[in-house]
């Protein structure tokens, strides 16, 4: 099985999301037992935004002459695209950044939310183009944003769920540790709330 492993935080493998999204995958080699996981890696913090010749090709109702990977981000458009579609599963790594998701992030979805290549746009609205596949998030937050205790909102749920849906993932499931700038204990009671709802999750799949 491919899977495709997205790091979102400026902290990578030190950050909380990161530690959450091993504790995902971990899950999912047990699940699959002697047969091996194919991971590909991707930091999104790495990618350049999408540019000038990117607005002007899907800003065309139809592609533009020369083909749609010739200049500018196009092409990494293209290969993130491509390499999306060759994973069976996607597991996502992100921080919360002023209650949404982090820069990296939105680069990567500007990138592979493109319209005629993995959505179409009809009179009835945006059709996704991509297979659904199974998507697993592993978010991680300053402050609480569910629950009784919760301080501030959340902007990166509703917004990441619409946005796989638009290429047709909508088998979407997240995980979260929030409170991260809080206390040790806190935090400690917040992995394990995490940690009880993945044994879950993956308990019901098996």
């Amino acid at each position: 099985m491919n899977l495709l492993h997205i790091a979102c935080s400026p902290r990578g493998a030190q950050s909380e999301s990161y530690r959450l999204s091993l504790e995902i995958i971990a899950h999912m080699e047990k699940r699959h037992g002697e047969t091996p996981l194919a991971i590909e890696k991707l930091n999104a913090g790495t990618l350049a935004h999408v540019d000038v010749e990117y607005a002007d090709a899907v800003g065309y109702r139809v592609e533009p002459p020369g083909g749609p990977f010739d200049p500018g981000s196009l092409s990494q458009s293209e290969q993130l695209i491509r390499t999306l579609e060759n994973a069976d599963t996607l597991v996502i790594a992100t921080p919360m950044h002023n209650y949404t998701v982090p820069s990296g992030l939105k680069a990567w979805i500007d990138h592979v939310v493109r319209v005629r290549r993995s959505f179409r746009s009809t009179p009835q609205g945006k059709v996704g183009i991509l297979p659904d596949r199974p998507v697993f998030v592993a978010v991680s937050s300053g402050g609480r944003y569910s629950g009784e205790n919760a301080r501030q909102p959340d902007f990166l749920t509703p917004y990441l769920k619409a946005a796989l849906a638009t290429i047709g993932l909508k088998d979407v499931t997240f995980f979260s540790v929030e409170g991260t700038a809080l206390d040790n204990e806190s935090v400690a009671a917040s992995r394990r709330l995490a940690s009880r709802a993945m044994a879950e999750h993956f308990e019901v799949m098996t």
